[in-house]
């Protein structure tokens, strides 16, 4: 039987609930125990796929092609369980689901209210994200205690953990400890006041996680604990870390295991952490620094790139390197500005919707074309490169991308119009198709071209999550490729370019990816690709440095 921890956040958001939990989980499987996260999320959108990043942060796509929440990124990053569909569910998804059965008359013709029917569905949801055997399931609930929108998910876990007995939950509740500068001091208040909206609606937690910048003296969790009734071993000091790989050793040496393993009454071996520790040591000691250049338009929100921004970070440890990220706004980048990427060891187009910022991203992709720096263009980013080469190189003026231009006088980026999903079955476009579901995700395999960078990064095949709607143009291939362009991946069952590369006989290291392999990128396994870019990174970096030699 799965044993549940439900972990809820207070006082304010973004505190790191994904974090902690994904921490906590890190530490448990280190004892031996099969663990599996759930995000349930208050929004009313069925998934984040069409909500901004500016609003929610990045999509995080799963091996199975759900677009999910970025905490699941997260849950991947930390533990060796893969996410699915079932990882992540929204209050959308939980009213579409209740409004279809009332549809179909499975409710018998009785009222359909929150309590039970809303409950009992977020409970079905809930067992079903755990249903692979698991000995834990962590279930982080988003939002803010207090908040109206997680109200059915907080009574639906009480009712849960009433149903399924003491030693069979957990409740772990992170809160926040302001440090007040006037004051000079660390002040519990928010934290008490949070608990107590916690207990109003029945829900004791056995653990209080205190988000603070700096540890949380002895004195100050004996007064949370008094006021909280929680055991004062409960309450555990969550300061700030320089680098989130700190945070299950931080969490592991206040007993947070322990505890958690004591409420479920589960023997297991003691935590192994030795992993984390040299991930650690490797972030504190790099023995070189690498500049890489990201030419986005969501600069001014990081989460917007949260799992490529690890992925550069887990690139940077295996290769002893610091990777420091340069964020240039794409709107801003012309070929007037575009000398300020001659400073940096490598360029990056990100992943994007849309045509604002676009032209700047086709002046990037020029440079590092025409000035041998290592590039790596990432779903919109090898679109781009596609469209600049084509351009600048095979002379097909106004070539572009029908998402940005429908008329454009040479489309060598477009929908297209059929495709199969995971199954088999054959899907066609529309006008006014549902935006929501017509991209192609999750785990695709293609074949690579022998003898190409590609191969040389992935071997015979790449399996890879892709989500987007545009694809190269079949009809413009060959003309590409007679101008010099490599296409070196190729879908196995569409036939759709996933790889461009040009060849290293023009260039260090270029290189177009049409997924996203950035969601495939661990602290400890890193990924092939992004540790090939950051080493090539490394050796433009060090041709820039050599002397410069005078002519005989």
């Amino acid at each position: 039987m799965t044993k549940f921890v439900f972990v809820t956040g207070g006082v304010v958001s973004s505190l790191g609930k994904g974090i902690a939990a994904a921490s906590l989980a890190a530490i448990l499987e280190s004892r031996g125990l099969k663990v599996t996260l759930i995000k349930l999320d208050p929004y009313l959108n069925v998934d984040p796929g069409t909500m901004s990043p500016f609003q929610h942060g990045e999509v995080f796509v799963t091996d199975d092609g759900a677009e999910t929440d970025l905490d699941l990124g997260h849950y991947e990053r930390f533990v060796t369980t893969k996410m699915k569909r079932a990882n992540n569910f929204t209050t959308g998804q939980i009213y579409k689901s209740v409004l279809e059965k009332e549809r179909r008359g499975d409710y018998l013709g009785k009222t359909v209210q929150v309590i039970p029917h809303v409950t009992n569905e977020i409970q079905e949801f809930v067992k079903r994200g755990a249903a692979d055997g698991q000995d834990v399931a962590i279930v982080e609930i988003g939002g803010t205690v207090g908040d109206i929108e997680s109200l059915p998910f907080l009574e639906a876990v009480r009712q849960m953990s009433l149903k399924m007995g003491p030693a069979n939950s957990a409740f772990v509740h992170l809160t926040y400890v302001p440090w007040i500068a006037a004051a000079g001091e660390l002040k519990t208040k928010p934290t008490q006041h949070t608990v107590q909206k916690l207990r109003e609606i029945g829900i004791q937690p056995d653990v209080l996680l205190c988000r603070a910048d700096r540890p949380i003296p002895d004195e100050e969790r004996e007064k949370i604990s008094l006021f909280t009734n929680v055991l004062p071993h409960g309450v555990i000091s969550m300061q700030d870390v320089d680098t989130i790989y700190k945070v299950p050793r931080l969490l592991h040496e206040q007993g947070l295991d322990e505890l958690i393993c004591m409420k479920l009454q589960m023997l297991t071996r003691p935590a192994d952490l030795r992993r984390w520790d040299m991930l650690v040591n490797e972030v504190e000691h790099p023995q070189a620094r690498v500049k890489i250049a990201m030419c986005g338009k969501y600069t001014d929100l990081s989460d917007s790139y949260k799992s490529l921004n690890e992925a550069l970070r887990h690139a940077g440890i295996h290769n002893h390197a610091k990777v420091e990220i340069d964020y240039v706004d794409s709107e801003t980048l012309t070929p007037q500005t575009a000398a300020q990427l001659a400073g940096v060891d490598a360029i990056l187009v990100p992943g994007g919707f849309g045509k604002r910022g676009i032209e700047g991203k086709i002046v990037a992709v020029q440079f590092a074309r025409e000035h041998g720096v290592p590039y790596l263009g990432i779903c919109l980013g090898m679109q781009v490169a596609t469209i600049e080469y084509a351009r600048h190189v095979a002379g097909l003026e106004g070539a572009n991308s029908t998402e940005f231009e429908p008329d454009a006088p040479h489309p060598v980026i477009a929908l297209i119009e059929e495709w199969k999903d995971r199954d088999g079955t054959i899907h066609k476009r529309h006008a006014g198709s549902d935006l929501g579901g017509t991209m192609r995700l999750g785990a695709q395999s293609s074949d690579v071209v022998p003898g190409t960078l590609a191969h040389e990064v992935y071997g015979a095949v790449v399996t890879e999550r892709p989500r987007h709607r545009y694809e190269a143009n079949v009809n413009y291939l060959e003309q590409l490729q007679q101008a010099g362009l490599v296409i070196s991946a190729l879908t196995q069952r569409e036939k759709l370019t996933e790889i461009v590369e040009l060849p290293r006989s023009v260039h260090p290291w270029f290189m177009g990816v049409q997924f996203h392999p950035e969601f495939k990128s661990t602290p400890w396994g890193g990924h092939p690709l992004f540790t090939s870019y950051i080493k090539a990174a490394l050796a433009h970096q060090a041709r820039r440095a050599e002397p410069v030699k005078a002519d005989a």
